[in-house]
């Protein structure tokens, strides 16, 4: 997956839903990167819930732990 910083006009990140994610499903993730400096991850089912913000090296570090699920 690659991210690019979003450029929200009204401020707010702009989220990306995982392609692995549906609607009906348990697991529904979506990520942001405001600013570039950060990577934003949330649940998207509570979109006002709490958020985990990771470098970007923790973020790719993270994803091939995440792919092999």
């Amino acid at each position: 997956m690659t991210l690019k910083p979003s450029d929200g006009a009204d401020g707010k990140p702009e989220w990306i839903k995982s392609s692995y994610s549906s609607d009906d499903g348990p697991s529904c993730v979506e990520v942001a990167t405001p600013d570039g400096s950060h990577v934003l991850v949330r649940d998207s089912k509570d979109p006002d819930g709490p958020r985990l913000a990771l470098t970007p090296a923790t973020w790719t570090a993270f994803l091939p732990y995440a792919w092999d699920c």
